[in-house]
């Protein structure tokens, strides 16, 4: 018997031993050799083969230039090596296009950033000639440790489904949920200069391999150790759901919601079509057509999210902590406000005290400034005018934060004196108390301008 056990102990841990050193199926997707399969894109920067290296050479005045794969990838894991010029900027395109009909054939998707600034966004997702930036590593600070400037640096990225995960040196960077495209050719940027003195300088990129087949089976474990971003329309991954977010809005009725001083959802003003949500044009009152539409529910300690687009000129503002027993007279309803504005030809931008009431800002009480959380970020850069951006807001314990498109741009706390003498000087100060209810309602405003919304969620904070 004892014979038996032995050798179904040994049965066991040979197939464990077998599975552990199952060849992985690897495919090169550079010879070493020469660029057999791959086409260069937009620009016209050089690319050379030196020792089995993709070696990528600068030129002055010409566009960002691109090696693609002729091959496009759906899902895959991918792993390379590079190596950057601390002058440089780049990045590897992963399930990108270039169509005529899209900007001349100007290739955009998704790209693995290569970032040697003091930012240090190596290893993040810029949308390339999109949205731009869809996953920074500022929530993430562990993965700005990751590359190691002008030396080798080891890549891998997994993209399965809907799901961009991407490791930097073995650090996680990347937790991405997104589907806007799901396939696409890989393709290596030497990024567009106008310096004079860094023309030619150089990145490399070396063992560049893919799987493709069955890729999920040979994919890294999932773990919650950085954060997932989802860009998910009106659906929430199954991470978020763990986590505890819920939708405020379901992208189809008007469940949840109320007009600001009404008991029911206004009959005109708003629309919902193809799962956005959006204030109608009307002049540019403040709540004079369909007027403010807040939740049902109340809110205290939360983390809010919600991405909006506004149209040119237009002003309009996500507010928290409102009271709609406040003001029942013409006019918004009350309450600390993320403001939304067209700061380049919206007159409010001018208006308050310092820049108080730009996009993003406490509106009327503290001005939007990324450079403060982020010294080599400005707010402006962060905008997507005229497309789609995400407001964020962060409240727990009379802590409060916003951020625009993952970066912190307000930073206050309203159980302070300092938050009484703010108040006391903006045009809130004949409110009691502005600011201080433990909990509220949240609110999108009707200022008279279209303004659309979607993906409105919300995570409660213990």
């Amino acid at each position: 018997m004892q014979k038996v056990k032995w050798l179904f102990l040994i049965f066991i841990v040979s197939i464990i031993s077998f599975g552990c050193n199952e060849e992985l199926p690897w495919v090169k997707i550079f010879n070493g050799e020469n660029l057999d399969g791959w086409k260069k894109l937009n620009g016209t920067a050089g690319y050379k083969i030196i020792d089995n290296t993709i070696v990528g050479i600068s030129k002055l005045n010409t566009p960002n230039t691109f090696l693609a794969t002729e091959k496009e990838y759906g899902d895959f894991i991918l792993e390379y090596e590079v190596w950057l010029d601390n002058r440089l900027n780049s990045g590897v395109q992963i399930r990108s296009l270039s169509k005529s009909d899209y900007n001349d054939g100007r290739v955009h998707g998704y790209q693995v950033e290569l970032d040697p600034s003091e930012r240090a966004w190596s290893g993040g997702i810029f949308d390339e000639s999109r949205r731009g930036w869809i996953y920074n590593l500022e929530n993430n600070p562990v993965s700005k440790t990751a590359f190691k400037k002008e030396e080798w640096n080891k890549f891998r990225v997994e993209a399965i489904g809907n799901n961009i995960r991407v490791w930097v040196n073995d650090i996680q960077t990347v937790d991405l949920v997104d589907d806007m495209t799901l396939k696409g050719f890989i393709a290596l940027q030497v990024h567009s200069i106008h310096d004079s003195t860094i023309a030619g300088a150089e990145v490399k990129f070396k063992n560049i391999r893919i799987i493709e087949d069955n890729a999920s089976k040979f994919a890294t474990p999932l773990n919650n150790q950085i954060p997932q971003v989802s860009y998910l329309k009106n659906q929430l991954t199954e991470r978020e759901k763990k986590e505890g977010w819920k939708l405020l809005w379901d992208g189809t009725t008007t469940t949840g919601w109320k007009g600001a001083k009404l008991e029911a959802f206004p009959e005109s003003g708003w629309s919902i079509n193809d799962g956005i949500l959006s204030v109608q044009k009307s002049g540019g009152g403040e709540a004079a057509n369909g007027g403010d539409i807040v939740t049902m529910e109340k809110f205290g300690h939360f983390i809010l999210e919600v991405d909006f687009k506004y149209t040119e000129g237009a002003n309009s503002g996500i507010k928290y902590f409102v009271d709609t027993d406040l003001n029942k007279g013409a006019g918004s309803s009350i309450g600390c406000e993320f403001q939304i504005l067209d700061d380049d030809l919206h007159p409010d931008a001018k208006m308050g005290i310092n820049g108080n009431r730009t996009l993003a800002s406490l509106y009327d009480l503290i001005r939007a400034d990324a450079h403060v959380f982020t010294p080599a970020e400005s707010t402006s850069k962060r905008v997507n005018k005229y497309n789609w951006n995400r407001a964020k807001i962060v409240s727990k314990d009379g802590y409060t934060a916003h951020y625009l498109n993952g970066i912190k741009v307000v930073e206050y706390d309203r159980t302070t004196q300092m938050w009484k003498a703010l108040v006391a000087y903006s045009k809130y100060k004949d409110w009691p108390n502005f600011g201080e209810l433990p909990v509220g309602n949240i609110l999108l405003q009707d200022h008279g301008d279209e303004v659309h919304f979607k993906n409105i969620k919300i995570k409660a904070l213990d």
